[in-house]
């Protein structure tokens, strides 16, 4: 068995995602929170190309590219919300 770059990105987006929720559920992060967003975004990244370069699990893949849209749309809209709070 050989372990490839895209198997290492795999993992590493797999703890990620799974260490995002745990903290979610241990009360260390917030659900809206840029950090939580963050892991949560890079983590299915880290998925997304294990899954095209290695597995071809489509399923799983179209998974993690949901996964991805709506983290970006959490950053999105804590940004917005922050320009708008900041705004004279």
């Amino acid at each position: 068995m050989t372990f490839t770059w895209y198997d290492l990105t795999g993992y590493v987006g797999v703890v990620l995602v799974v260490l995002a929720f745990f903290l979610l559920q241990a009360n260390r992060l917030h659900g809206n929170g840029l950090f939580y967003q963050l892991m949560n975004v890079l983590g299915a990244f880290g998925v997304m190309l294990s899954l095209v370069f290695g597995a071809h699990n489509w399923p799983a893949f179209f998974l993690e590219v949901a996964w991805m849209a709506i983290g970006i749309y959490g950053i999105a809209r804590n940004v917005r919300k922050r320009r708008e709070a900041s705004a004279p």
